[in-house]
């Protein structure tokens, strides 16, 4: 059968184009051209990823994600316009796993495809098991389960992952370039800020006063660690 993936995206051509590459490599595509077609798609079918364009005809890719996160914690990869930064970090914010410039190679996009889902593991879990627990810290990796404080908190799968990968290394000062490939599965540039955002993100989740983080520090001119003890 496949891996089954939905794309979001009014462009027919793309669709084709992309359905009978990514077949190719074990892929099944469906595409809908509309939000309200790729929402009928999501709540009626179940699907393993979803590629999703910003512009659609009757509505905004954006405000799709966001209701995707607010039931499900499936992967979203963003296509957006080349150069629209603003677009794919309002899309990380708002709980996206990755982004891809519009025009992109197909060959990029799988590599995205195979990264994003490896991450996922089996059944959508995150591959390494190990329970994490520190004081009124709680991390469960085979559940994505983070309780803090007695509370449960929602994460989505990229800020789980970050959170999993900088509470297992406590101590240890990641550079965003390290965070990045981790993470994200890709090469980290300069002026990217998605680690930053995704940072942003779960100290607003997780710290009691995010600007001044207990659990995750920021260490000046090289990255961010995980600090257990306050």
């Amino acid at each position: 059968m496949g891996t089954s993936v939905l794309l979001i995206d009014d462009d027919s051509r793309l669709g084709e184009l992309l359905k009978s590459y990514l077949s190719t490599h074990g892929y099944n595509l469906t595409v809908a051209g509309t939000v309200q077609e790729g929402l009928r798609e999501l709540h009626g079918h179940q699907y393993e990823m979803v590629l999703l364009d910003i512009m659609l005809p009757d509505g905004d890719g954006l405000e799709v994600c966001k209701h995707i996160r607010a039931s499900s914690d499936i992967p979203v990869l963003m296509l957006t316009a080349r150069g629209a930064d603003e677009d794919k970090i309002i899309g990380l914010e708002l709980g996206a796993d990755d982004y891809l410039a519009k025009p992109f190679n197909p060959r990029e996009l799988v590599a995205r495809i195979k990264a994003i889902l490896r991450r996922q593991g089996p059944s959508g879990r995150t591959e390494e098991a190990r329970t994490i627990e520190y004081s009124d810290f709680y991390l469960n990796p085979s559940n994505q389960e983070v309780i803090i404080r007695g509370k449960e908190v929602e994460l989505t799968s990229a800020e789980f992952r970050l959170l999993k990968v900088l509470a297992s290394n406590p101590g240890y000062v990641f550079t965003r370039e390290r965070l990045s490939d981790l993470v994200q599965g890709r090469d980290f540039d300069g002026m990217d800020r998605s680690i930053d955002v995704h940072i942003s993100r779960l100290r607003n989740k997780i710290e009691v006063d995010p600007r001044k983080p207990r659990w995750i520090k920021t260490v000046w001119g090289s990255g961010y660690r995980f600090q257990t003890e306050g």
